[in-house]
């Protein structure tokens, strides 16, 4: 059985979807430099998220279910 170009693009977005349902969103950590006055410096982290909703990542996976069957018509 070989794979063809849209079946395996269909295989990712299943698998981002299943991610980010088990994810929820991204978070990362941004350094903020909040005073500089010399040789006294004060900075601050804070901690910023783009959630991702459910219905997307729902919505992935529903897409990468129909590249795969559409995928898998045109090979056969």
């Amino acid at each position: 059985m070989r794979l063809n170009l849209a079946t395996v693009f269909g295989i990712l977005l299943i698998a981002a979807g299943a991610v980010a349902l088990v994810v929820k969103g991204i978070t990362w950590t941004k350094k903020e430099e909040i005073l500089d006055i010399g040789p006294i410096e004060a900075t601050a982290e804070t901690e910023e998220r783009i959630p991702i909703p459910t219905w997307a990542a729902g919505l992935i996976i529903a897409a990468g279910v129909l590249v795969v069957i559409v995928g898998s018509r045109k090979a056969a």
